[in-house]
């Protein structure tokens, strides 16, 4: 069986922060107030969209749809978790099993049913 770890939201042997009693603010005088000194805003440059990039020349599309797809498979199989040796062969084994059980069945409903249709036929 597996090992469950528990996590609390809140321990009750620590005491919260929102427990602890708590200092009245005091009230900031015109004194303490700092007044930082405006900055003049420039003009951002405008930034090109990923929409405004140039599109290629029509006779490269293809070539470069093609390279995405083989960019984007490749991230995909780097993502994939491939079973050791041992998970292999037991599905593989698993495999043969079930492909046998089928093959059994389907071989025994037609001599049941070659069989009813002889003596129906006879």
């Amino acid at each position: 069986m597996a090992h469950v770890t528990r996590i609390k939201a809140h321990d009750p042997a620590k005491p919260r922060d929102d427990d602890a009693p708590k200092e009245p603010k005091k009230p900031v005088e015109e004194a303490e107030v700092i007044k930082k000194p405006e900055k003049t805003l420039k003009p951002k440059k405008a930034k090109k969209d990923k929409s405004e990039k140039k599109k290629p020349f029509i006779l490269f599309r293809p070539f470069i749809a093609f390279g995405c797809y083989l960019r984007d498979s490749w991230r995909e199989l780097r993502q994939v978790r491939w079973p050791n040796r041992k998970t292999t062969w037991k599905m593989v084994l698993a495999v043969f099993v079930y492909t046998l059980l089928v093959i059994t069945f389907l071989v025994l409903v037609d001599l049941l049913f070659d069989w009813i249709f002889s003596l129906l036929l006879n």
